[in-house]
């Protein structure tokens, strides 16, 4: 999926909401138990709930991989079944690799041909010949973590150089030099909005994935004000309040109704902006 075919979906569905798909099999509700893969009749329900609401999921690896095999067969299942059934819908891999060329070259191949996800997270740490592998796979995104909504995003990524340069301003300006927007996202946690204003002057066409809207406190409107440009360039993901909205068997109708009032905020938001 390229930038026009994901902004022309945003349009479509008025929103930008991208649906985390982090599911814990201890937190799933306990009649799904019962199922014979609970992790993939979750997230299924989940999907056929939410869809309408949504531009994009985001399952994180860590929750299939620590179930180990059957996580992962969970979370193929997972993808197969977004692309079979909802195939407009962008599909984000939250997995944060990121090692030497070689062993890149392994995780694009994993992501970006057997599993064919749209989009995989990377850290950049290791720097331009670790993220080169995914930057060449045509029609795939990488989204670099930028700036984190941790805690300890503080340790690192706010460090500045003799110029006052952040050390996450550096790795944003230094990416560009990689690729450009039409390849490259980067990751802007949602309690961090206030400094998107300084990113845009960076990256003024790219998407950002912004984590941490709704159970981590950020603020949609605040996120919307200062991040969104001409093609709305913002994809905002909220996991926990929506997946978790409930723990019975009315849970799918609850999510549902979480991801529709965050669909309602974000089209104020794209007229706001004039995008439709």
């Amino acid at each position: 999926m390229n930038r026009k075919e994901l902004f022309d979906q945003i349009c479509h569905k008025r929103s930008f909401l991208c649906v985390g798909l982090d599911t814990d099999v201890k937190k799933i509700p306990p009649h799904l138990l019962n199922e014979d893969d609970p992790i993939f009749a979750f997230n299924k329900a989940i999907i056929d709930a939410t869809a309408e609401y949504c531009v994009a999921y985001k399952p994180n690896m860590a929750f299939y991989e620590s179930v180990g095999s059957f996580g992962a067969l969970s979370f193929e299942k997972t993808v197969d079944y977004i692309c079979e059934n909802y195939p407009e819908l962008f599909i984000i891999a939250d997995a944060k690799r990121g090692d030497i060329g070689n062993t890149s070259d392994m995780y694009a191949r994993s992501f970006f041909e057997h599993l064919k996800v749209d989009a995989l997270t990377v850290s950049p740490y290791m720097g331009e010949d670790s993220i080169s592998p995914f930057l060449s796979y045509a029609g795939k995104w990488t989204v670099l973590l930028a700036l984190t909504s941790n805690r300890g995003s503080q340790d690192f990524q706010m460090m500045r150089d003799a110029d006052g340069e952040y050390l996450f301003e550096r790795v944003i300006r230094i990416s560009q030099t990689w690729d450009n927007a039409d390849h490259l996202m980067y990751v802007v946690g949602a309690t961090q909005a206030s400094m998107l204003k300084d990113i845009r002057r960076i990256v003024p066409d790219a998407f950002l994935l912004v984590p941490g809207v709704g159970a981590q406190g950020g603020s949609l409107e605040d996120v919307a004000e200062y991040g969104m440009n001409d093609h709305c360039g913002l994809l905002v993901n909220a996991s926990r309040s929506i997946i978790y909205a409930d723990n019975t068997e009315s849970f799918a109708s609850k999510a549902a109704g979480e991801a529709a009032a965050m669909q309602r905020s974000m089209e104020d938001a794209l007229r706001r902006k004039g995008l439709i």
